[in-house]
């Protein structure tokens, strides 16, 4: 079949990839005009640009697929359908129909569970054990439409949100060929989701990924977790904002004084801080305009004062 790709980050790569090494010729690729990026702000292409134009892909980076010649643009690539992966923005009504076989979303949750823009964050601060992707066509609704294919991916306990995409975006490439070469065929039958077990999974936002320090260990876990990579827990010391990178609840020793939410407690090896049940040992940290360090190591810079606390 003849495919136009829309995606943009690097999770979308490895479907664009599987595309190229399948038998379906992919077209055109849609993708987010170029942003700024990194510490020193400088303008770059999506991932997804830079590894179509490297395969000699065309490629169109409309700043929304409403705009003018955008339409044209897709017509004159005629595809039999459009792939979605991580693309960023949504498709407009009037082009759904364009190509025969619709557009096709690769989404990396069970659906209808954790419809939106951040499945995997959602489940992983969920706590969710059992998770997956989907393939399933794009209609108006978000996430709504009906369902050509599914995997389950375990949920590992010290999974990271970036570690369980990658995995995902790895195995849902490989879905994404499959439901094509069966749609080829004409062996797919479209599955309407079921009514219940419907959550949505909104973007994380910056303040979203604020810890709150009074909140159960587990949860302070799963929300570091959760925003690692993207993006990124963060609480604040002395004033300042701190990002932190995984954590690990521990059980508090017998006979040692429980640390308030929020409390730090430095050893020589390692940092535990209060929360609203048992503390949590710090990772790797990176305090503002600084690289990431060793908790330890930080805390040998600071030296917190018996008592002192993160301030959420």
């Amino acid at each position: 079949m003849r495919v136009v790709f829309a995606g943009t980050p690097e999770v979308a790569l490895p479907s664009l990839r599987a595309l190229l090494e399948s038998e379906h010729e992919v077209v055109g690729v849609l993708t987010r005009p170029d942003a700024q990026a990194g510490r020193g702000r400088r303008t770059r292409p999506s991932p997804v640009r830079e590894a179509a134009e490297a395969a000699g892909i065309p490629v169109a980076t409309p700043a929304r697929l409403r705009d003018e010649g955008v339409r044209e643009q897709l017509e004159a690539w005629a595809p039999d359908v459009c792939a979605v992966v991580a693309y960023g923005a949504l498709v407009p009504p009037e082009l759904l129909a364009l190509p025969p076989h619709g557009w096709v979303n690769l989404h990396f949750s069970l659906l209808p569970a954790w419809r939106g823009a951040a499945p995997v964050q959602h489940a992983v601060m969920a706590g969710d054990e059992i998770t997956g992707a989907v393939t399933f066509v794009l209609e108006e609704g978000l996430d709504t439409g009906p369902v050509l294919g599914r995997l389950t991916e375990t949920v590992r306990p010290r999974d990271t949100s970036g570690d369980l995409l990658e995995r995902l975006s790895v195995s849902g490439a490989a879905l994404l060929v499959a439901t094509f070469d069966a749609l080829e065929r004409g062996e797919l039958v479209p599955e309407p989701q079921p009514v219940e077990g419907v959550s949505l999974a909104p973007k994380i936002e910056v303040e979203d990924a604020r810890v709150d320090w009074t909140r159960p260990a587990f949860a302070v876990d799963r929300l570091v977790r959760g925003c690692t990579p993207a993006p990124g827990a963060w609480t604040t010391w002395r004033g300042e904002r701190m990002k932190l990178h995984p954590v690990e609840p521990v059980e508090a020793d017998a006979g040692e004084p429980v640390l308030a939410p929020g409390e730090v407690r430095a050893g020589r090896r390692e940092v535990l801080v209060g929360t609203g049940t048992t503390p949590v040992r710090l990772g790797q940290v990176q305090p503002h305009g600084k690289k990431v360090m060793a908790a330890a190591d930080w805390a040998r810079g600071v030296r917190p004062e018996p008592g002192e606390r993160f301030d959420g």
